[in-house]
């Protein structure tokens, strides 16, 4: 159900929004903040303004807390987009750029509700009304027919298909069915109901510490069923490798994707996108929005350190746009940082008040990372996302112009001459490629783009079709967050969290022993043990119940909703339960 308009919440916040400050700003090392007159709102920092960090914030100001946010970049984090420098003529506004396409599937639920609560003009569900869903996906495969699959949905008309477009559907069916043995079909199949099947306790212990790839038996296995089962469901997805990937991780994500595709306890399609660049569907809207709420932002402000002082956290240390330091003060803490920046601000001191801060230095990222191609013609690949299961460096993509229906390419973006922007996400950064035979990492710039559209032709050039034609490049952008590349020692400022086994056990709780701190971000422990925009917003709704808790506070607790389990598959868990106690494996279990 749509909420939009004035809500109880809404209501506590606008009429809270002209009383108190949101943070004291003291030069570093000086006086700490007056204390809070009496009436005065309760005021919270929240250091980072990704999804997470934009949540909170949100859940916070709509229950009556002085928000300010301190983001060290810009607002919406990973998931922004982004301008193309220089490249705006005409009036036109510059191209479209991001970290990495988005992906908003149908077993999402926190993130939709915050979508339905951001009004959008001419949308009675807000921002969630801009939701559209890709009529189908693609497995392209290398010196063969590729794998079409529509992805019908209630209400939707599936994709248009040719007479030539069905024969190589039902080609590529075949080539992939045939090639896959009916021996490791069935194992799979196999496999899979022993998770299904598999309580929890035996998830979180056995197989949280079984990778993926043995769990499949992937070594023994065909050429054909380690790259669609084994690699095609990890490294192109979540961007870690088959061989190390937590079972407990992978396995929940595909029974996720089954039971959405089967239309239970999802949210939408299996597939759904922004019908514009995200910022101007949703990151800008949101903007204005908590504004409104009488949220404050402080763009350009990096977090330093966190000060610990009598058992709490005393101050935070900021560096403003001039790279000056100085101490943020505030009554509670939200650190909403991706891991790797969070904990570069936890002191000896912190982490010896909560031992959960350290267990996060065995977090793991990785390099997954976008690059856009535009096209002076729209691209035909298809109407969805492509996964190119063969090319070395795990390329997966979407040619976005035909999902903004309300955006003319040509006439709103650019010069004028692009008519399309082929978004592609890069997830393997350390296998030597096609054209130069070096890594991601080991190229420069320009070779990295020109090896990704050799790698994107080679798949999808590859069957009779010219599909991607050099003469319709117009120019290309990558992620700036990626530097260096191509000398000793690239960076890169944007990693995502990745699932190697024992991974789970070292995600954090949002509430922390520190009582006016608390933790929020795609790596603390949700339901969804993925790097997701979901989790960020599910641990922020966490983080923001917990401040709550901690203060008493009577306001209405934040909805967290889980992944959607089956009540049929219940009695198989508890079954599952007794002989995992018992030290037996699972009755499907054949080994």
């Amino acid at each position: 159900m749509a909420r939009t308009g004035t809500t109880r919440r809404t209501f506590v916040a606008g009429a809270a929004a002209a009383a108190g400050t949101a943070a004291a700003l003291t030069p570093a090392g000086g006086a700490a903040a007056a204390p809070r007159a009496p009436g005065q709102r309760q005021t919270v920092a929240v250091l980072g303004g990704g999804v997470a960090g934009l949540t909170a914030a949100h859940e916070l100001a709509e229950r009556g807390f002085a928000v300010t946010v301190y983001e060290r970049r810009a607002l919406g984090g990973k998931a922004r987009s982004m301008d193309v420098p220089g490249s705006a003529r005409g009036g036109r506004r510059p191209l479209p750029a991001e970290h990495g396409f988005r992906f908003i599937p149908g077993i999402y639920h926190n993130l939709p509700d915050t979508f339905r609560r951001i009004p959008f003009p001419g949308n009675a569900d807000g921002v969630w009304g801009n939701l559209v869903a890709p009529k189908e996906m693609m497995f392209a495969r290398t010196g063969r027919e590729d794998l079409r699959i529509p992805l019908p949905w209630a209400g939707e008309e599936p994709a248009e298909l040719t007479p030539d477009e069905l024969r190589r559907a039902v080609t590529a069916f075949l080539g992939t069915a045939v090639r896959l043995p009916p021996h490791e079909i069935a194992y799979f199949a196999n496999r899979f109901l022993v998770f299904l099947t598999s309580c929890d306790e035996r998830r979180n212990a056995q197989w949280e510490q079984r990778p993926w790839w043995d769990f499949l038996r992937a070594e023994q296995m065909s050429n054909d069923y380690q790259r669609i089962l084994a690699v095609g469901l990890t490294r192109n997805i979540v961007a870690t490798k088959a061989e190390e990937a937590s079972t407990r991780t992978v396995g929940s994500l595909l029974e996720a994707f089954v039971f959405n595709a089967l239309g239970r306890g999802a949210d939408g399609p299996l597939d759904r996108i922004l019908n514009a660049p995200t910022n101007e569907a949703w990151i800008d809207p949101w903007e204005a929005h908590l504004r409104s709420l009488g949220v404050e932002f402080r763009v350009g402000w990096t977090v330093r350190e966190l000060r610990l002082g009598s058992g709490r956290i005393s101050a935070a240390v900021i560096e403003d746009p001039q790279g000056v330091r100085q101490s943020v003060t505030a009554d509670h803490y939200v650190s909403a940082m991706p891991v790797e920046h969070a904990r570069r601000t936890w002191g000896a001191d912190l982490r010896a008040a909560d031992p959960q801060l350290a267990r996060c230095d065995r977090l793991q990222t990785d390099w997954m990372t976008g690059i856009q191609f535009y096209l002076t013609e729209r691209t035909p690949i298809l109407h969805g996302h492509l996964n190119c299961i063969d090319s070395p460096w795990s390329l997966t993509a979407i040619a976005q112009a035909q999902h903004w229906p309300g955006r003319n390419f040509p006439a709103d973006y650019g010069d004028g001459a692009v008519a399309d922007c082929l978004s592609v996400d890069i997830s393997e950064w350390d296998r030597p490629g096609i054209l130069y035979g070096k890594t991601a990492k080991q190229c420069t710039r320009e070779e990295l783009a020109r090896e990704v559209w050799a790698q994107l032709k080679a798949t999808v050039n590859d069957t009779g079709r010219t599909v991607l034609k050099d003469g319709t490049l117009h120019s290309w952008f990558l992620d700036p967050g990626v530097d260096g590349i191509g000398t000793p020692n690239p960076t890169n400022d944007d990693e995502l969290l990745i699932h190697p086994v024992g991974t789970f056990h070292n995600r954090p709780a949002a509430a922390t022993r520190i009582p006016n701190f608390f933790l929020s971000g795609d790596y603390v422990a949700v339901d969804i043990d993925l790097a997701t925009m979901e989790g960020a917003n599910a641990s922020a709704r966490q983080a923001v119940n917990a401040l709550l808790e901690r203060t008493g506070s009577s306001a209405e607790r934040c909805t967290v909703t889980p992944l959607y389990r089956a009540p049929e598959l219940e009695p198989s868990k508890r079954h599952d339960r007794l002989r995992y106690r018992l030290g037996l494996r699972n009755i499907h279990d054949l080994g």
